[in-house]
């Protein structure tokens, strides 16, 4: 997870919010101005394929999540769009029933899921994914049925492991010191921390980043991130979009 980052939005999002922690702990700066990166390459929109992932971009100022397709008398969650980031709210899809959408949520608990209009989302889709396998300190990005990386990566520590579950990547923020504790870009997760409910002024999120201390690679040394490569992350960074899903195996 990384620490607080004061996050400046560029001028497609919002002006300037408040402090986003998702603390990944260590490294040697902390804090300074951030801001969600305008890397990211948006999602493409041809027709789902086989082992293609739908992802859901909010198109209205905040969302509406439902237990169930209908039940707008009780919402359990009320999404922001944008974030407090600055980064558009998106979700992972799992599928589509009449006018509604049923999505995995970026709140606690992970693995969280509920109903959300279709009329307030945009769907397109993606065949990209991530898997981290935690006993191999291990991180592989697919396209398609093809390896794109793979690559060593530092991982929790003991009293602060990294989950295992299924999430996704909601944000791409770019630190303002490429060479800092969280390298040139940081990806938050849709999840967070099982044992950190806050986090230097946040709610424990986990996230994929560089690092400027290429020695915790492949070993145990965060508060539940997962650090890769500065040359790694940024690769990731030029191609992939939001709303990739990211499997992390125990």
């Amino acid at each position: 997870m990384h620490r607080s980052f004061r996050y400046r939005v560029l001028p497609s999002f919002a002006l300037l919010v408040g402090l986003v922690a998702t603390g990944c702990g260590g490294g040697k700066e902390a804090g300074g101005d951030a801001r969600p990166a305008d890397t990211a390459p948006p999602v493409t929109q041809p027709a789902p394929a086989a082992g293609a992932s739908t992802v859901a971009t909010a198109k209205v100022s905040s969302v509406k999540v439902l237990a169930k397709p209908g039940d707008t008398a009780a919402p359990t969650h009320t999404l922001a769009n944008p974030t407090e980031s600055g980064a558009p709210l998106v979700f992972l899809t799992e599928r589509t029933e009449g006018d509604w959408v049923f999505v995995n949520l970026p709140v606690r608990p992970n693995g969280s899921t509920g109903w959300v209009k279709a009329s307030d989302v945009t769907l397109s889709t993606h065949d990209y994914k991530i898997l981290v396998e935690l006993t191999k300190f291990k991180i592989t990005v697919f396209k398609g049925g093809n390896v794109m990386l793979s690559e060593p990566v530092g991982l929790g520590k003991g009293n602060t492991p990294t989950p295992g579950g299924k999430f996704y990547l909601k944000e791409l923020l770019q630190p303002p010191n490429p060479n800092g504790a969280y390298g040139p870009y940081a990806y938050g997760l849709s999840g967070f921390s099982d044992v950190l409910t806050s986090f230097a002024g946040g709610p424990g999120t986990l996230g994929i980043h560089g690092t400027n201390d290429a020695s915790t690679i492949g070993k145990e040394a965060s508060a539940g991130c997962i650090r890769m490569s500065n040359t790694g992350i940024t690769k990731l960074a030029k191609v992939l979009p939001l709303g990739v899903p990211v499997e992390i195996q125990a």
